[in-house]
C-alpha cells in the first residue's frame, strides 16, 4: 500500500517554505530607515544628525532619511519616536534637552528613561555666548554691567522651553544676577535669524549654529561655556575665566531607539556608529562645528542619562520630592 503526500500537506509544506524564505529575506534592514531630529534644519542637532544619517546609509546599505520634527524644546519629536514601532526603522537623535524636559514640562506623553533605548553619545560641545553686533558690549563683564544698568531690556533666545539654550541662559542669568527675559523659538535657526536682525539681543547658542555666524561676523562672541578656552574656538575666552567664575555648560547629542527594539539591531547600530565616529570624514564634520566625538557604550549612556536627568531635577526642582 502506497502512502503519498496529500495536496493539503504539500500546500502546508510550501507555505512553510515560503514563510521561511520571507523571514530570511527580511533581515534588518531591508527598507529605508528614518532618523528623527527633534529640531528644525540648520541647527546644531541637524548639523550632527545629517552627516550621521548619510554615513549610516553607507554602512547599512539602506537610505537613512532625516525627519525634522521640531517644537516644544525637542519633546514633540521625542513623543513621536516613543510611539513608533520598535523595529529598528525609527531612530532618534536626542540631546541634553531631553534630560531637562522632565523638570520643565508638567506633562510629557512619554518617559524618556523607559520608552527609549540608548545607543551611544554621538557628540558633545560647549555653548557660545553671542550678542547682536549693535549691542555696545565686547566682553562678559561689559554684558553683565550693561544688563544691570538696563534691567528687563535684554532678551535672550533659545530653541524652545527646556532647550539647551534656555537652560544655559537661565544659568547665566541666575549666576550673573541680572534681569533678562527668555524668548523661546521652535529651533536654533529661527532664533539665530532674530538675533542677527536685532529682535533679540543675546543667546547662549550651541556651537554648530553659532560658529558660522561668528566667523561671518554677523554676531559677536563673548565667551565659550567650557571650563577652559576651547581649541575649537581660538581667541574666545571661557566664560568662567572671562567674568563669571564657575559658569560651565555642555550640550550633547545621542542616538537612541524606541524601547523594545531588537537587541541585535541595537548592537549593529552601536558598532556602526562607533566606527563612523572614528572616521576622519566625521571627525572633520564635528571639528567644523566645534564638537568632540562620543562613542560610549549603551550601558554607560544609560547611566549618563539617569545622572543628567537627576542633576537637572535637583537644579530646577530642588524642593520637589525625588
Amino acid at each position: 500500500m502506497k502512502f503519498g503526500i496529500s495536496p493539503l500537506a504539500k500546500l502546508l509544506a510550501g507555505g512553510l517554505l515560503c514563510a521561511a524564505a520571507a523571514g530570511a529575506q527580511a533581515a534588518w534592514p531591508d527598507k529605508p530607515i528614518t532618523l528623527v531630529i527633534p529640531f528644525p534644519p540648520g541647527g546644531t542637532t541637524d548639523m550632527v544628525g545629517r552627516p550621521l544619517a548619510q554615513m549610516l546609509s553607507e554602512k547599512l546599505k539602506q537610505p537613512v532619511i532625516v525627519d525634522n520634527r521640531a517644537g516644544a524644546g525637542g519633546t514633540i519629536g521625542a513623543a513621536y519616536v516613543a510611539r513608533a514601532q520598535p523595529d529598528g526603522y525609527t531612530l532618534f537623535l536626542a540631546t541634553i534637552a531631553h534630560t531637562i524636559a522632565p523638570s520643565t514640562y508638567d506633562k510629557l506623553t512619554y518617559d524618556f528613561q523607559k520608552d527609549f533605548a540608548p545607543i551611544t553619545i554621538v557628540a558633545s560641545s560647549p555653548n557660545l555666548l553671542i550678542v547682536n553686533n549693535k549691542l555696545p558690549v565686547k566682553t562678559v563683564p561689559e554684558l553683565i554691567d550693561y544688563a544691570k544698568k538696563n534691567p528687563g531690556k535684554l532678551n535672550y533666545g533659545s530653541a524652545g522651553i527646556g532647550s539647551t539654550e534656555h537652560l544655559a541662559g537661565e544659568l547665566f542669568r541666575s549666576m550673573a544676577k541680572i534681569d533678562i527675559s527668555h524668548v523661546p523659538y521652535k529651533g536654533g535657526a529661527p532664533m539665530m535669524a532674530d538675533l542677527i536682525s536685532g529682535q533679540i539681543q543675546m543667546a547662549l547658542e550651541t556651537s554648530g549654529s553659532a560658529i558660522a555666524q561668528i566667523r561671518a561676523g554677523t554676531v559677536r562672541a563673548l565667551g565659550v561655556s567650557s571650563e577652559k578656552p576651547s581649541s575649537h574656538f581660538p581667541g574666545i575666552p571661557a566664560i568662567d575665566e572671562a567674568g563669571l567664575p564657575g559658569y560651565t555648560f555642555a550640550t550633547w547629542y545621542g542616538l537612541m531607539v524606541p524601547a523594545g527594539t531588537p537587541a541585535d539591531v541595537q548592537k549593529t547600530l552601536y558598532q556602526d556608529v562607533k566606527e563612523i565616529l572614528q572616521d576622519p570624514q566625521m571627525k572633520k564634520v564635528l571639528e567644523t562645528i566645534g564638537a568632540d566625538a562620543g562613542g560610549n557604550s549603551p550601558a554607560d549612556f544609560k547611566t549618563f542619562i539617569a545622572d543628567q536627568t537627576q542633576k537637572w531635577h535637583d537644579i530646577l526642582k530642588p524642593d520637589a520630592k525625588k
